[in-house]
């Protein structure tokens, strides 16, 4: 298994091992929340179809990213590629309103600077 954020356990920027700040831990890497993203918005993807949605990502980051995510349980291997597995589904149905917040933060952000 990877070196991934667990709960229970001390994670960047947190000593508490709260499942919320591993979760944190995880999706603050390089590249991890886009990966997840780019994988539920589209289904199954190959490794170069994955690479080239993620545009920019190096074959490295990417490979790196699907073991954490794999191994987390974020995503998985099917027949057509990598996929996002029902954890992984309803995580990104929870962070699309935070999506949508983040736009709204940043337009009140803008007006006070």
């Amino acid at each position: 298994m990877s070196n991934i954020p667990k709960p229970g356990e001390p994670v960047r920027g947190s000593r508490s091992g709260a499942p919320i700040m591993a979760l944190f831990d995880l999706f603050g890497r390089r590249w991890a929340m886009g990966v997840l993203w780019v994988t539920c918005e589209n289904g199954p993807l190959t490794f170069r179809d994955l690479q080239a949605k993620c545009e920019g990502i190096s074959p490295a980051v990417l490979n790196s990213r699907l073991k954490d995510l794999r191994d987390a349980q974020f995503i998985h291997r099917v027949d057509e590629g990598y996929a996002a597995t029902p954890l992984g589904e309803k995580t990104y149905r929870q962070l699309v309103p935070l999506g949508a917040l983040a736009k709204e933060w940043a337009k009140v952000i803008e007006v006070s600077e």
